[in-house]
C-alpha cells in the first residue's frame, strides 16, 4: 500500500468521527454567546476567566458571529468555559476517497475526450463502451500519480 493512500485511509478514519457534524447549525447568535447564556455564565465572568475585559468578551462575540475570530481566540474561550474546541474539515462528498475518485473521473473525462475528439476529426472515432473503458483506466492512473493538476 503506497503511503499517500495510508495518508487518506488514515485521514478518513478521523474524519468518519466528524459524520453528520455537517448537519449541525450554528446558533444564531454564535456558539460562545449561545453557551455563555445557556450556562448562565456573564460577559464579566467569561472575561474574568480569561484575563480580559467585558468589553474583549462582547468583541470575541461579535468576531465569532462574523466569521473573523481565529481558532486560537475560540480554543482561550472554550477553555475558560471548561470546554474543548473541535475543529476539523469534511469532505462534501463523503470522504477524501470519493473526493479524489470524483476529481479524478473528471479529469480523465476531460482528457479521454479531447483526445476522443481529435481522432473524430481524423475519422478514427471509438465506440461509447471503449470511451468508458478508457475513463476508467485513464482514472485508475490519476488516482495512483496523484498529479497537481487533479486540482486545477
Amino acid at each position: 500500500m503506497s503511503k499517500k493512500l495510508l495518508q487518506i485511509q488514515q485521514l478518513d478514519h478521523k474524519m468518519q468521527a466528524l459524520d453528520g457534524i455537517q448537519n449541525v447549525i450554528p446558533p444564531s447568535s454564535g456558539w460562545v454567546k449561545a453557551i455563555r447564556n445557556a450556562i448562565g455564565m456573564s460577559m464579566l465572568q467569561l472575561g474574568n476567566r480569561m484575563s480580559i475585559t467585558k468589553q474583549s468578551v462582547q468583541d470575541i462575540e461579535r468576531r465569532e458571529k462574523k466569521g473573523s475570530i481565529t481558532i486560537n481566540a475560540l480554543k482561550e474561550v472554550a477553555n475558560a468555559m471548561d470546554m474543548q474546541l473541535i475543529y476539523g474539515f469534511v469532505p462534501k462528498d463523503g470522504s477524501l476517497a470519493k473526493l479524489i475518485d470524483h476529481k479524478a473521473t473528471k479529469l480523465a473525462t476531460e482528457i479521454v475526450m479531447r483526445t476522443n475528439k481529435t481522432m473524430q476529426l481524423e475519422d478514427q472515432a471509438i465506440s461509447q463502451k471503449r470511451i468508458e473503458k478508457a475513463i476508467l483506466e485513464r482514472a485508475n492512473e490519476i488516482k495512483n500519480e496523484m498529479p497537481k493538476a487533479l486540482w486545477d
